[in-house]
């Protein structure tokens, strides 16, 4: 059972669910109070505004006991996917290196954007090709991510960047960039290849009668692997 964790403000976890039942993966969403099922085998940190982004968005909701068991899970193997807030709150826990912070443009964004997918051997890409050009939609307002130089070589040599903001050419450009991330990242891998964070949502491009593509049914393939 996939654990999709509702925080206060979390506004994405029934996305999550539906998305992740249409693919035929069984999913429940589980209050963070509650702490972690034992019966979980994978998690979902969903996208929404985990209390109020006070602080910075994800600051709080990273502190909260439930992430000891996530970064616990994590530690011996079981899949763990932050969308959104939730990648937000997975690189405040320390999931994942770096930073997300306001968008370069100080707006909240909301849109469609092209992704190059930057390593296809990984559980999260394993439906798409390298170089592949995928679009789902964004919804945030602090999404830009940071790393020092030193981090995103490191990402670049560990093969770790997962995504880059790209045209639909698969040109990653900074025209392409929506939100000033550096290096156009979109999203990166932690230690293990089961720990991902994206700031684009693959679960509101999975339902095909949402008429808005299916190219993220991939990202939550991950949990079947």
């Amino acid at each position: 059972m996939i654990s999709v964790l509702q925080f206060g403000g979390s506004n994405c976890d029934r996305d999550a669910v539906r998305a992740l039942a249409h693919l035929g993966v069984d999913a429940e969403r589980v209050w963070f109070e509650d702490g972690l099922p034992e019966e979980t085998d994978g998690i979902v940190l969903p996208g929404g505004f985990s209390y109020g982004d006070y602080l910075r968005a994800g600051a709080m909701a990273a502190r909260a006991p439930v992430m000891r068991e996530v970064r616990e899970r994590a530690a011996n193997g079981t899949p763990v996917l932050g969308i959104c807030n939730g990648a937000q709150i997975g690189c405040e826990a320390g999931l994942t290196p770096g930073a997300f912070t306001t968008n370069a443009s100080a707006r909240f964004q909301c849109e469609h954007v092209h992704l190059r997918v930057e390593n296809a051997d990984t559980p999260w890409t394993a439906a798409y090709d390298e170089g592949d050009v995928v679009m789902f939609p964004i919804a945030h307002g602090e999404g830009r991510f940071e790393a020092t130089d030193e981090e995103l070589a490191r990402l670049d040599e560990e093969d770790r960047v997962l995504f880059r903001y790209c045209d639909s050419a698969g040109n990653v450009t900074d025209a392409a960039n929506p939100n000033g991330s550096k290096g156009n990242v979109a999203g990166v891998l932690g230690e293990r290849d089961t720990v991902a964070v994206l700031l684009p949502h693959p679960e509101r491009a999975t339902l095909p009668d949402l008429h808005v593509g299916t190219d993220g049914q991939g990202v939550l393939r991950g949990f079947s692997a």
